[in-house]
């Protein structure tokens, strides 16, 4: 029995005229464009595919660097500056202020929520006077005028899975795809010898609390598998199985290939899924990546002035400064999108201890990733984003020190920032209550965030759509969003 044949005899009359529904408008279009008509669909690198007309106006990004400091960073140790809290020290947080707010399971059975102030030293820096911590991000503070802060983030998730999933997809629910699945999507690729989306997972010096990091975080979900991230490893090869097993010679490789293609197309032939050139494709980009991802990863060959600029660390493959400066190397040579994710951010405990750890490991090899860029000609169309999935609580989760506190989940609001791609150097969007836990004046919701990047990035969140289960998906969702303009230079 064959079993195309098979298939094909056993398809319905719905799934029959479904595939054939197109034909007489494919033909009669074909007509109109003549020899720019494909109907396969395939696109130049860089174009985008033909069922999107995108960028839908001039992007002020091509790029983007998304640094996701996975677990919380608390805002009112590093960003969201509240010394008026020093004379509520071990008082409760007013009901007023919590006003009936669900509690994580961490702290609903404490009797009690003493408020903890920041033991941390805050200064002014930039020209807008920008409130931040120095003492644990002094470096990070001498490209002050190039962050585009927003205090006001907010979230409906309270716990880290959802919370994280709704920050990196748009859904609380998984199975979605991620933004940087979205913009793969959109935008296609600038370099035909790597991905356009690329994953990477620093490996943080403190790990008292680490959360789990699932790679349903960069699926491409109901998108085509093409637009998934590819995962960087840390240690040994980058990507598992992308080089030659050993006896097998490059042309033995170049005509198994050849072979397989040709199965695969006479697949698609049989049966039309899409999915099938998908997988011709990933097959010919790890063909290519074997000889352009050693190049990529041998940071070796950057000069020492690199080292003095990212930290010696960077020399510590896995580490974020490595990390950092391995994502300005993939956008250099052509990546869409880099995700790097840094864990240990979720301080539920031992605050005062593990925070100086977490910004020494991200201040100056942030510092440096802006700096790079910027001597490079690259920051004002590469969209640098930095923030976790939710805040932390001002009042202390377990015992309470001056000099050491814990801080639970925390969604009503939290810090993040933006920086180059057209984002406003300087900005500070946003203004929370004194307690730095309810906002009071421009929210932004992660909706908005996500609508916000994509207009940089040259799409309109309401047209930037992909039809699924018969309705039109978008990464912002069917409730409302709005591009916060104040954002955008």
């Amino acid at each position: 029995m064959n079993p195309l044949s098979e298939f094909q005899r056993l398809e319905t009359r719905r799934q029959f005229f479904s595939r054939g529904k197109n034909v007489l408008g494919y033909a009669a279009l074909a007509s109109l464009l003549g020899k720019n008509f494909n109907l396969l669909g395939d696109t130049a690198p860089g174009a985008a595919g033909p069922h999107l007309p995108l960028p839908h106006f001039a992007p002020k990004a091509k790029r983007v660097i998304y640094l996701h400091m996975v677990g919380g960073p608390s805002q009112m140790d590093l960003w969201d500056y509240k010394p008026q809290m020093n004379d509520w020290y071990d008082k409760d947080l007013p009901a007023s202020v919590r006003n009936g707010q669900r509690l994580t399971t961490m702290t609903s059975g404490q009797t009690r929520f003493p408020i903890a102030p920041s033991k941390f030293k805050f200064s002014q820096v930039g020209r807008n006077g920008l409130w931040m911590n120095t003492e644990l991000l002094p470096h990070t503070a001498k490209v002050a005028d190039d962050l585009c802060l927003i205090r006001t983030m907010n979230t409906e998730a309270i716990n880290h899975e959802p919370a994280i999933c709704y920050m990196q997809t748009g859904n609380q629910i998984t199975g979605r795809p991620c933004i940087g699945s979205w913009v793969s999507y959109g935008l296609g690729s600038m370099n035909q010898n790597l991905p356009t989306f690329v994953v990477l997972v620093a490996e943080p010096t403190n790990k008292e609390q680490i959360q789990a990091i699932s790679a349903r975080l960069w699926s491409s979900g109901y998108l085509s598998g093409e637009h998934a991230g590819v995962s960087f490893r840390s240690g040994g090869d980058p990507i598992l199985y992308i080089n030659n097993p050993p006896g097998v010679t490059t042309d033995l490789r170049r005509s198994q290939l050849d072979g397989l293609r040709s199965l695969n197309e006479m697949n698609y032939k049989a049966l039309g899924d899409p999915e099938t050139h998908t997988r011709i494709q990933q097959f010919e980009m790890a063909f290519r990546m074997q000889a352009s991802v050693p190049e990529l990863t041998n940071v070796a060959s950057e000069p020492e002035s690199t080292y003095q600029l990212y930290g010696e660390s960077a020399k510590k493959p896995g580490s974020f400064a490595y990390s950092a400066l391995l994502a300005r190397r993939l956008v250099e040579r052509g990546v869409r999108f880099v995700q790097v994710y840094l864990n240990n951010w979720d301080h539920h405990s031992n605050a005062g201890g593990r925070l100086p750890s977490q910004c020494k490991d991200i201040d100056q090899a942030t510092y440096g990733l802006i700096t790079d860029l910027k001597a490079r000609g690259m920051l004002d169309e590469t969209l640098i984003i930095w923030g976790g999935e939710f805040g932390r609580t001002i009042y202390s989760q377990g015992g309470l020190s001056h000099e050491n506190y814990g801080r639970d989940h925390h969604p009503r609001c939290f810090s993040m920032w933006m920086a180059g791609g057209g984002s406003r150097g300087g900005a500070i969007y946003g203004e929370t209550d004194d307690f730095s836990y309810n906002i009071v004046k421009d929210p932004v919701h992660v909706r908005d965030f996500h609508a916000t990047v994509l207009q940089l990035l040259g799409m309109n969140h309401e047209r930037f759509t992909y039809k699924y289960q018969g309705l039109d998906q978008k990464l912002t969702g069917v409730e409302a969003a709005k591009v916060i303009k104040e954002l955008i230079a």
